[in-house]
């Protein structure tokens, strides 16, 4: 994969090439997807990267452009290597990853629609994929000099994040209480999902840990130190067994009150030293 990141990084406008996922961490099982972070400055050379993917895999690929996936997961390919592996380019513009960082050390961030995060692309994931990833190409050093700045999860970020996070949790059961009644299903179970990711990106950024998508994070964020007891388990139990009627809505309105006041005292009285270098998990959302 490293020879294949190597003539990925010769292609005009592309600065470096990372290796994220399980395969980055070492969890990874043999049928995994090997994913890779093209980071580019200005606009790569399109043609020479879809001449490539067809010479490594032995047949044309479609190459999808910055934006043509979305503002956040901007463009790239699935390429299907000749011994079935199946591996991901990740398109990502190095300019906006370095202003999303320094918004991250002055406190700042955001959130934006993106197909395949439901809850939301939260911006300072692409400072976490930096962290996190492996740096298999980087000519300039530039990549390896960013991810030892990354390292470290800012605290301005970890207070800002954890604060609004919490907020929108109780935000969205509150608007959550007013569908019980109505039995509008769709509109309850989205903001009882809403509260609980965002639950879990308040205990991630409380601890300094990186969450850089949806899945795996509910597992991840209840091992963190003092996390309510059986968070979890409550939260599975309360989204998977939502209801329909208004009395069994409003019982999960409860859980997720209850869920909401126990993390919002646990980051109230633990305002701990930020750890470094963690993470819930390294992918961008493909394994």
């Amino acid at each position: 994969m490293k020879e294949i990141a190597a003539r990925i990084a010769r292609v005009p406008g592309v600065v470096g090439v990372t290796l994220g996922g399980s395969r980055a961490r070492g969890t990874n099982r043999p049928d995994s997807d090997w994913d890779l972070g093209l980071y580019y400055r200005g606009a790569p050379d399109l043609t020479a990267l879809e001449a490539l993917a067809a010479e490594v895999t032995g047949g044309p690929v479609e190459i999808h452009p910055p934006g043509a996936w979305g503002p956040w997961v901007n463009g790239g390919a699935w390429l299907v290597m000749p011994d079935g592996s199946h591996v991901d380019w990740i398109f990502r513009d190095l300019n906006r990853v370095r202003q999303v960082w320094a918004d991250c050390r002055a406190g700042r961030f955001e959130t934006g629609m993106q197909a395949g995060h439901p809850l939301g692309f939260w911006s300072p994931a692409y400072a976490g994929e930096v962290a996190l990833g492996r740096v298999l190409i980087d000519g300039t050093g530039e990549l390896t000099r960013l991810q030892e700045e990354t390292r470290t999860y800012p605290e301005p970020l970890r207070t800002a994040l954890t604060d609004t996070a919490v907020w929108d949790a109780g935000f969205s059961a509150a608007m959550a209480a007013k569908s019980a009644a109505a039995q509008d299903v769709l509109h309850a179970a989205l903001c009882l999902s809403r509260a609980i990711g965002a639950l879990v990106q308040a205990l991630h950024a409380h601890h300094g840990v990186w969450c850089l998508n949806e899945k795996g994070a509910l597992a991840a964020a209840a091992a963190l130190p003092h996390t309510p007891p059986g968070f979890a388990t409550r939260a599975t139990a309360l989204l998977g067994e939502l209801g329909r009627t208004p009395e069994e809505l409003r019982r999960s309105l409860t859980l997720a009150e209850q869920l909401i006041t126990e993390v919002r005292e646990t980051v109230a009285t633990d305002r701990g030293t930020h750890m470094t270098v963690r993470g819930n998990h390294g992918d961008r959302g493909e394994d």
